[in-house]
């Protein structure tokens, strides 16, 4: 009997600790919207690649893209402004990939490749290149928000991101390379030969931008949003200059939210 009795008390116990935690959270959730702040926490993933603009005249092609898998995390904290709450900020951290796979036709590609012996070769690549681009950053947006109405939502603003990790590879064939300039010593790569090439050292650590996206609210807490990200600043680091042309990263961002 004894036994059975501690058991319903414990029991009991926890049940209360339970009600008074939900209690407390549903009491902060509200005096933050009475103070004009909302939480988010969105998840989804990025569609796009780091491209140049416009394309120059050594790319005579894109004979094949892939998008590849590149998730995104995100926290916001929105804060509403004047009585109405049509205006706000949102302050947002982000955990996110970039990525792509591209080939393409080229003539005169300015191109570092390794050789047979591991040897760096330099010079003018004219012959198909296939890239692969691969990177983690943690992005912080600073947007300005609208609302219309209330299941509409619009946001627009900068964006910085800290760069965790980058890959900038691949490869060129059925083609040549001249090497130092146009009128170099041709070497050729042809039939089953293949060459890599590797700029993951030359990637940028921070990167810049601007997105502006739009949430609707399908129901009380769930949202589905989509953003596009535009990077405006080049992927490499300023000093390097074997790609002739800066890359940037411009991605669209789709997925959903939970709002509280």
């Amino acid at each position: 009997m004894i036994k059975r009795l501690c058991i319903s008390l414990v029991a009991m116990l926890c049940v209360s600790y339970s009600l008074k935690a939900q209690e407390d959270r549903n009491k902060s959730i509200i005096q933050s919207a009475l103070y004009g702040l909302e939480y988010e926490i969105k998840a989804g993933f990025n569609i796009g690649g780091a491209s140049p603009l416009p394309l120059p005249e050594e790319i005579r092609a894109l004979t094949g893209y892939s998008p590849n898998i590149n998730l995104a995390i995100e926290g916001d904290i929105i804060k509403w402004l004047g009585k109405k709450k049509e205006w706000g900020i949102i302050l947002g951290l982000r955990l996110e990939t970039k990525g792509m796979e591209a080939e393409a036709r080229t003539k005169n590609y300015s191109m570092e490749i390794f050789g047979d012996g591991g040897e760096r070769l330099k010079g003018n690549w004219t012959g198909m290149v296939k890239t692969k681009f691969r990177s983690s950053y943690f992005s912080i947006p600073l947007l300005a928000a609208w609302k219309p109405n209330q299941r509409i939502r619009l946001s627009a603003g900068p964006y910085f991101s800290l760069k965790t990790s980058g890959d900038f590879s691949g490869h060129v064939f059925d083609g040549y390379l001249r090497e130092n300039d146009p009128t170099g010593n041709k070497v050729k790569i042809e039939g089953e030969s293949q060459a890599p090439y590797d700029f993951s050292k030359e990637l940028r650590q921070t990167l810049w931008g601007v997105e502006a996206g739009i949430t609707w609210r399908a129901f009380k807490h769930l949202n589905v949003n989509a953003d596009l990200i535009w990077g405006l600043n080049d992927i490499f680091k300023k000093d390097f200059n074997t790609i002739t042309f800066a890359m940037y990263p411009i991605y669209l961002n789709v997925g959903f939210g939970y709002s509280f």
